[in-house]
């Protein structure tokens, strides 16, 4: 006898054994709200990407009409389709999550929910190649702020010699690393920039290896683009003395309370301000003018990335470099400059 299982009842039988180990399950909101579950694939405490998302829900569970539940996957990649799946069959409004790592996850779920929203921010799918109008996509041109961040850097840089780290090669995270050399390289032609690939954002002491290994070959400006792996990187370039540029959110905002050293070497940061613009989308989703079906691409002209200009940038950047800086992007906002992009 052949037993067929529907996705419902498969998902099910998965999560008796996914979720034994302790992964919280969501819980339904109030009728008179709006559910949100923001499925993490992987745990927060980065201080960049998925703080950045998860704050910015925060911050509209305060103001909207909506319930927000996360859900931290955790770092097994098995666990993350079941978690999707799970929140999907517990019935929220509105399911969040990221990146070109649950893209495929989110395609092959969202067709069989189609009374239930589902928001990608960070990638989009190919929307000719299924039916995927209950999908919004969120993408953000953060090449822009990178070049930004690239000229302040090689502006500052006394050796010559900027160092890049990777979580992974993915496109989302090689397009900070297109706009950072080309601005550097726009700033001083003959800079030299070293690239390294952590291939996880998941492990601080690479990163830290990573950085110090670039720091002795006399890098003095370091930029991580690396999630958690990244955090290592900034400890590397706070333990050794120079330079480094956060990534997601403004680092030296988040550091300062906690770790004023680490703050101060941080001299700038390229927001990606995924949390705004998940606010953003939650709130006309609520008034029906959310774009779904489609991708939304974002970038300087919209606010939705630039680079950190805080005390740290201040003190450290140079009142004539930031006065160009100024300039510049006004240049690449009226598209007087093209930044390249992979995207």
């Amino acid at each position: 006898m052949t037993i067929r299982l529907t996705r419902r009842a498969a998902t099910q039988l998965m999560l008796g054994a996914t979720f034994a180990a302790g992964l919280p399950l969501a819980a339904a909101a109030q009728d008179d709200m709006t559910s949100v579950a923001f499925v993490v694939h992987g745990t927060l405490g980065d201080r960049s990407f998925l703080d950045s998302a998860a704050a910015g829900l925060a911050r509209a569970e305060e103001d909207l009409p909506i319930e927000v539940t996360i859900i931290e996957a955790g770092n097994d990649r098995g666990r993350w389709e079941p978690a999707l799946a799970d929140a999907a069959d517990q019935g929220f409004d509105i399911i969040v999550a990221g990146t070109w790592e649950m893209n495929g996850y989110m395609t092959d779920l969202a067709p069989d929910y189609p009374d239930q929203k589902f928001i990608l921010f960070d990638d989009t799918p190919d929307f000719t190649a299924g039916d995927y109008e209950n999908i919004l996509a969120i993408q953000y041109r953060t090449s822009t702020a990178a070049y930004l961040a690239g000229y302040a850097a090689a502006m500052i840089s006394e050796t010559g010699k900027l160092g890049e780290i990777l979580g992974v090669e993915g496109a989302t995270v090689v397009e900070f690393a297109v706009g950072f050399e080309q601005g550097a390289r726009a700033a001083n032609p003959d800079i030299e920039i070293t690239r390294a690939v952590a291939g996880t954002f998941t492990d601080p002491a690479k990163g830290k290896e990573l950085a110090l290994a670039q720091i002795a070959q006399g890098v003095d400006v370091i930029f991580p683009i690396a999630g958690g792996t990244g955090i290592g990187a900034l400890q590397a370039a706070r333990d050794e003395g120079v330079y480094a540029v956060g990534v997601d959110s403004d680092q030296a905002a988040i550091f300062a309370p906690t770790d004023q050293a680490q703050a101060d070497v941080i001299f700038t940061s390229v927001e990606k301000k995924v949390g705004d613009s998940l606010y953003t989308m939650i709130e006309a989703t609520l008034d029906g003018t959310a774009p779904y079906g489609s991708a939304t691409l974002l970038g300087l002209t919209d606010g939705a990335v630039g680079i950190s200009k805080n005390e740290q940038f201040m003190e450290t950047v140079p009142e004539d470099v930031r006065t160009e800086l100024d300039a510049i992007e006004q240049q690449i906002v009226d598209g007087e400059i093209e930044v390249d992009t992979v995207m």
